[in-house]
C-alpha cells in the first residue's frame, strides 16, 4: 500500500508539472512567429499577476468548500480547455494571430493553473500523513518527478513535429499538449484519496491567505532588507523562460550558425537548466550549513550573473559551451534563491505566520518580482532586438546579468549576515 500511494502521488506529479512544461520555455518562440515578438512579457508577467490572488483564493475554496483533490481536477479542467481552446484559435488563425483574442485564452488557462502548484503540494502532504509518511524525508522524492515531467514535456514540444516538420516548440500545438496533459489530470484527480477540508482552517480570510499577517516581519530590519532583495532578485525568475527560447532560435537564421543542433533544438538545450535544477536541490542543505544564508543567496545572485552573461557570449556553434555552463549554473541561480530562502522565512517565522510569511516570500519574489522583471525585459529586448534596425541580443543579456550583479553589490553591502542559526523567531 505505501508504494502503491507513492506511485500514485508521483504521476499526480509528472502529470502537474509535464503541463507547464510543454509551454513555458518555448511559448516565446511561438509569439515571434505569429509577429507578437514585442508582447512575450505581457504574457509571461501575467502568470506572476494572477499568482498575487489565485493561489491565496483557491486555497481557501479548498478549506471551506471543495477537497483539494477534486478543486485540484476542476482548476486543471478550467486551464486545460482555455488552452486547447488557445491552440485552436492558434490553428484557425495561422500567421494572423490577434492578440486580443489569443491572450484573454492564455490568461484564463494560468489564472486556474497557477493554484495547482500549491494545491498538488497540499493534496500531496495531506495523502502522505494520511498514510503514516513523514512529509519532510518522503515529500521531496515524490516532488522530483514533476521536474521530471517538465522536462520530458519540453523535449516532447522539442523532438515532435507537425506534417510540415516544423517543432512544436514553435507552433501552437504545444498549446494543444499542455491542454491534452491537464485534461489528463483532471480525470485522475478524481481518483486520488479524499483530502477533506480541515476543520482549523474555517475561519482563514483571503487577507491571512494572502500573507498580511506575515507583514510584522518588516518591523524586523534585517527581514525587510531580505524581502526587498527576494523581490529584487525575483525580477530574474521569468526572463529566460520568456527569452531564452527565441534567442537560441534566432540563430537559425544566421548563415554560420543555421544548420547547428543547439539553434534548431532550442527547448533541448535548455532542458539542462531543469535537469541542473534537480541536482541544485540536493546542495542546498550542505550550502546552507557550511556558507549560511548571507553567502548562499550571494551565490545564487552571482548564479544569475553568469546565467545572462554566458547568454550575451555564446553561440549554438563553437560556443555552445557557454550555453551549456549557463543551463548548468541554472541549478544554482534558481534553487539556491527559490528554496534557501523559503527555508529562511521559514526558520525566522513563529508557528502562527509560517504559512502567510511564505505567501509573503511568493507574493515578492514570483508575483510582483517576476511581474515587474519580465515586462523590464521586454522594454530592453524590444529596444535592442524586435526595435533595432540591427538587432543585439548581448547586450540585452549583459544589461540584465548587470542588474543581477548590482544586486548582490547592494545585497553584500546592506544584509547584516545572520550566521548560519538557528535563528531568533520573529512573532
Amino acid at each position: 500500500m505505501d508504494k502503491a500511494v507513492r506511485i500514485r502521488l508521483i504521476l499526480m506529479n509528472f502529470l502537474q508539472w509535464a503541463v507547464w512544461g510543454a509551454y513555458l520555455t518555448s511559448m516565446g518562440s511561438y509569439l515571434v512567429s505569429v509577429g507578437l515578438a514585442e508582447r512575450i512579457g505581457l504574457f509571461y508577467a501575467m502568470q506572476g499577476i494572477v499568482s498575487i490572488f489565485m493561489p491565496a483564493i483557491m486555497g481557501i475554496v479548498a478549506d471551506k468548500y471543495i477537497p483539494a483533490q477534486k478543486l485540484l481536477g476542476i482548476c486543471h479542467l478550467v486551464a486545460g480547455a482555455a488552452m486547447i481552446a488557445a491552440g485552436y484559435y492558434g490553428l484557425a488563425a495561422g500567421t494572423d494571430v490577434k492578440f486580443g483574442i489569443l491572450f484573454p485564452l492564455y490568461t484564463l488557462s494560468v489564472a486556474f493553473y497557477m493554484p495547482t502548484i500549491a494545491l498538488s503540494n497540499s493534496v500531496a502532504f495531506k495523502i502522505l500523513l494520511k498514510n503514516g509518511f513523514d512529509t519532510v524525508k518522503d515529500f521531496p522524492p515524490v516532488r522530483v518527478f514533476g521536474t521530471v515531467g517538465f522536462i520530458c514535456s519540453m523535449l516532447f514540444v522539442n523532438f515532435v513535429t507537425d506534417s510540415d516538420g516544423i517543432q512544436f516548440q514553435h507552433t501552437y500545438n504545444q498549446f494543444f499538449v499542455s491542454g491534452i496533459i491537464g485534461a489528463a489530470l483532471f480525470l485522475y484527480s478524481f481518483t486520488l484519496p479524499d483530502c477533506p477540508a480541515g476543520r482549523q482552517a474555517q475561519s482563514r480570510s483571503l487577507a491571512d491567505a494572502l500573507g498580511a499577517k506575515a507583514f510584522t516581519l518588516f518591523r524586523d530590519r534585517s527581514m525587510a532588507i531580505f524581502f526587498i532583495f527576494s523581490m529584487l532578485l525575483g525580477v530574474a525568475l521569468q526572463i529566460t523562460n520568456g527569452f531564452a527560447n527565441p534567442f537560441i532560435t534566432h540563430f537559425t537564421d544566421v548563415p554560420e550558425y543555421a544548420d547547428t543542433w543547439g539553434a534548431r533544438n532550442a527547448n533541448a538545450l535548455i532542458s539542462i537548466s531543469q535537469m541542473s535544477e534537480t541536482l541544485g536541490i540536493l546542495l542546498i542543505p550542505v550550502a546552507l550549513k557550511f556558507f549560511g544564508i548571507k553567502r548562499v543567496m550571494l551565490i545564487a545572485m552571482l548564479a544569475w550573473v553568469f546565467r545572462f552573461g554566458l547568454f550575451g557570449l555564446g553561440n549554438p556553434g563553437p560556443g555552445v559551451w557557454m550555453f551549456i555552463l549557463s543551463m548548468i549554473v541554472y541549478g544554482v541561480a534558481f534553487d539556491f534563491f527559490n528554496i534557501s530562502g523559503a527555508l529562511y522565512v521559514e526558520q525566522r517565522s513563529s508557528d502562527e505566520i509560517k504559512s502567510s510569511a511564505q505567501g509573503l516570500f511568493m507574493l515578492m519574489t514570483n508575483g510582483i518580482g517576476a511581474t515587474v522583471g519580465t515586462l523590464s525585459a521586454q522594454a530592453v529586448v524590444n529596444h535592442f532586438v524586435y526595435n533595432a534596425a540591427q538587432p543585439d541580443w548581448s547586450t540585452a543579456w549583459y544589461i540584465f546579468a548587470g542588474y543581477a550583479l548590482l544586486v548582490a553589490v547592494l545585497f553584500a553591502i546592506f544584509f547584516r549576515d545572520p550566521g548560519k542559526g538557528p535563528y531568533k523567531k520573529i512573532a
